[in-house]
């Protein structure tokens, strides 16, 4: 089963998306913040993360730079999950490495189909 990491400060958020991707038959593990992210990963690499911006402690876009940066997690597929909208907000993440880019509020039927896609083209090449 392909295994997905939610990190999310927002437990209603870390829910909503739990369900959605359950439902549609992946393995999901949660994170309430980066450091726990973090730990995480070092157990055991997931599939795919969906990772927020705006956490307390390390951010998201800390926590992305240190994965891409180690050779374990470093093609790691991660998508972005937050609310920051800004041009240079979602320059900065693409920059860093993320695979993809999500606004909040989100679509759950879309950021399953993000999610999908991203795995499929991991796995194509």
């Amino acid at each position: 089963m392909t295994s997905v990491l939610v990190v999310d400060d927002d437990p209603d958020v870390c829910d909503l998306v739990t369900y959605k991707l359950e439902q549609s038959g992946f393995d999901v593990r949660r994170a309430s913040d980066g450091d726990a992210a973090l730990r995480e990963v070092a157990k055991k690499v997931p599939d795919l993360v969906l990772l927020d911006v705006m956490m307390p402690g390390v951010s998201g876009l800390e926590v992305l730079e240190r994965w891409r940066s180690d050779e374990t997690t470093a093609g790691m597929p991660v998508i972005m999950l937050t609310a920051k909208a800004q041009e240079n907000d979602v320059e900065r993440g693409f920059e860093l490495g993320a695979d993809d880019y999500v606004i909040k509020p989100f679509s759950p039927r879309e950021l399953v189909r993000r999610v999908t896609a991203v795995l499929s083209r991991r796995q194509s090449v």
